[in-house]
């Protein structure tokens, strides 16, 4: 019997196991963005903060949230968006759903109101992990790997995602959607 995990893929998501045990990634959805023999670099979506984009670029005017993208880097920005008509140098992630792009452009767009929280969103931080480090911890099966669509991104409540991705998945997934964060207290 193969027991090789699944080849992750860019746009596929890593939802973190009910009890992985690191407060990194405690029930936490990760996209990847890049996924290469060097290295993997992935967002975690379901992680607001109460900062909001206005509050770190002085130049923008908006209350759009920030998220935490994982622990790496946390002085960066980064965002995924689905509107690659308004922003050059967007790069695909998967259909509909880009990352990176023109910044200059993000921020004319969103100081007049044509670039919402529908269209796009913003983190601090990153996760990454080194060559095989990610395939490691899929052997381990401290993750789950689904794919998305830019709309399920974007139309879901963060803080419904992580139960939200496990209940589309169904079979055993959509059980464990349910799972407690502490089982102690069940």
């Amino acid at each position: 019997m193969d027991t090789s995990p699944q080849p992750v893929k860019n746009g596929d998501l890593l939802i973190a196991e009910p009890y992985m045990g690191d407060n990194n990634f405690e029930r936490s959805v990760v996209l990847i963005c890049e996924h290469n023999a060097v290295g993997t670099f992935g967002l975690v979506l379901n992680q607001q903060t109460d900062i909001h984009l206005g509050d770190v670029i002085d130049d923008i005017h908006t209350d759009l949230p920030l998220f935490v993208g994982g622990p790496v880097q946390q002085n960066t920005l980064h965002f995924i968006h689905r509107r690659p008509d308004l922003i050059d140098g967007s790069i695909r992630v998967v259909d509909d759903l880009y990352w990176s792009g023109d910044f200059e452009q993000i921020k004319q767009a969103v100081n007049l109101g044509t670039l919402t929280e529908r269209d796009i969103r913003f983190f601090i931080g990153y996760s990454g992990w080194n060559e095989g480090q990610l395939n490691s911890e899929l052997v381990q099966k401290a993750w789950i790997i689904s794919r998305t669509k830019a709309d399920f991104l974007f139309d879901t409540p963060t803080s419904e995602f992580w139960r939200e991705v496990l209940k589309r998945k169904g079979g055993e997934y959509k059980a464990i959607a349910h799972y407690p964060v502490d089982p102690r207290l069940n």
